[in-house]
């Protein structure tokens, strides 16, 4: 749904403590923004209807999982009309974390989450790189993420 809807207040309170914690009941968001759990469900309720709200997630520590490896990768696309089909085939690397059609040098900015340099350069090298529409690309490995927040919808 595209319709325009103007946030106030109580949406921006009750997206930011969310945001801050997902897990937080309605009750407990309720009490701290001062409106009743009712109010909190049905203004979810509105702005998931929206598309404002697309669900929650899970903020993991991939590299206690095995994963210690983050890298970026820009791609040079052969044709920007090759978009379509290079992202289609990117969304099945299950290593591809988040895809972003850009501007500047490169048409696609992709990350990727990887055990290791080695796992790394497979997916690389056997996967990536032979799609059809990528020109060429450039990995840059990421040495230490600082900052990973999210927005505050102030």
């Amino acid at each position: 749904m595209a319709r325009n809807y103007e946030l106030d207040d109580t949406d921006r309170s009750i997206l930011n403590l969310l945001i801050q914690d997902a897990k937080m009941p309605y009750t407990e968001i309720a009490r701290r923004v001062n409106v009743s759990g009712g109010t909190v469900h049905v203004r979810m309720a509105r702005l998931e209807e929206l598309g404002i709200v697309q669900g929650a997630t899970l903020r993991i520590d991939y590299q206690k999982l095995g994963y210690g490896v983050s890298a970026f990768l820009g791609i040079y696309l052969l044709k920007s009309s090759e978009y379509t089909g290079v992202v289609k085939q990117l969304r099945d690397i299950p290593e591809v974390v988040s895809i972003h059609f850009t501007t500047g040098a490169y048409g696609v900015f992709a990350r990727l989450l990887c055990r290791d340099t080695q796992h790394l350069r497979d997916v690389l090298h056997d996967r990536i790189q032979p799609i059809d529409g990528i020109e060429r690309t450039e990995t840059l490995i990421s040495l230490e993420e600082v900052i990973n927040r999210p927005a505050n919808l102030t």
